[in-house]
């Protein structure tokens, strides 16, 4: 697996709050220079996206008054597909 996909819903009005959880403290965890880490957000949602040779298998867990529900993380391998 050289990607990790990473998930969490905000509890209502705490979107802005766990965003700056996971730019803070959550992708600190992803401390390998050569896994490559971007964040998104869609709503309540972010979304973090952490690619390389040996990406965490998952980020730690937020506070839990920030979010909905536990986070969710899959691991997934890339495939190169060249038409």
């Amino acid at each position: 697996m050289d990607t990790l996909m990473w998930e969490a819903k905000a509890a209502e009005g705490r979107g802005a709050e766990l965003l700056r959880w996971v730019l803070d403290e959550g992708v600190h965890a992803v401390a390998d220079p050569e896994v490559r880490t971007e964040v998104f957000i869609a709503g309540e949602r972010v979304v973090v996206i952490a690619v390389g040779p040996n990406p965490p298998r998952r980020l730690p867990d937020p506070p839990g008054e920030l979010v909905e529900r536990p986070p969710h993380a899959w691991p997934f391998t890339r495939v190169n597909f060249a038409p």
